[in-house]
């Protein structure tokens, strides 16, 4: 995976790092790369690819009537194989199991990754809105997503693991997200992470009572 420059990209990175919201901070990233194998990625696509079809024999060998359908195809494989180094580069210091992380992926729509967007960046659209003004902050994000990758042709991931296997859930942080928009015919692959966390736990407020909190005012809020 080779990291790619993207201009479109840069003026929403310089908006969500480190955005302070009074009680909570956004922090969230965009970066694009290109499929092609560089460095070490060459052997570790072959170790990743030999995890899951270890993996699947061992499925078949103990029910032959339902290995796991979303690993048979080699296009499948190949698919998560391009997610889990593009993971690989984000988080260089964590070690993704392949076969662990396609349990915590999810095919999205445009909608679904909307809806959340919508949601939990709700106050960050109205510091944008505020402060730069002219475009919204979900459409300046399509058109620049469009831009690098064509939404149109792409495969929308949700990366979104349990506390156990989430490299991203730091200290304080509220929540977290993970999206990958996966361009096949491109052979690219543009992330976008965002996360929240609180101010607040400095003055001695405990991480679940500000998660209880949060949740209750997402929820609140979500059309569901």
């Amino acid at each position: 995976m080779k990291f790619l420059e993207c201009a479109a990209l840069d003026r929403l990175n310089d908006f969500l790092d480190n955005l302070n919201l009074g009680e909570r901070t956004i922090k969230g990233c965009l970066e694009a790369y290109s499929c092609k194998h560089a460095g070490t990625d060459k052997k570790l696509s072959i170790s990743l690819e030999t995890e899951i079809l270890d993996y699947l024999g061992k499925s078949s060998d103990t029910d032959s009537s339902s290995p796991d359908q979303t690993l048979l195809t080699r296009i499948s494989r190949k698919t998560l194989v391009y997610l889990v180094l593009t993971l690989y580069h984000i988080y260089p210091d964590y070690d993704f199991s392949a076969v662990k992380a396609h349990q915590f992926f999810s095919e999205e729509s445009w909608d679904s990754f909307k809806q959340i967007f919508d949601t939990y960046m709700c106050e960050a659209s109205k510091e944008w809105a505020e402060t730069v003004g002219g475009t919204s902050l979900l459409d300046t994000l399509f058109k620049a997503l469009d831009e690098v990758v064509k939404l149109v042709d792409c495969e929308i991931y949700g990366y979104i693991p349990d506390s156990e296997a989430d490299p991203l859930l730091e200290s304080g942080a509220i929540w977290s997200f993970n999206f990958l928009f996966y361009n096949r015919k491109l052979k690219r692959i543009v992330t976008f992470r965002f996360s929240c966390f609180s101010n607040l736990i400095a003055d001695g407020l405990l991480v679940d009572e500000i998660h209880n909190e949060y949740d209750e005012e997402i929820f609140t809020d979500m059309d569901i």
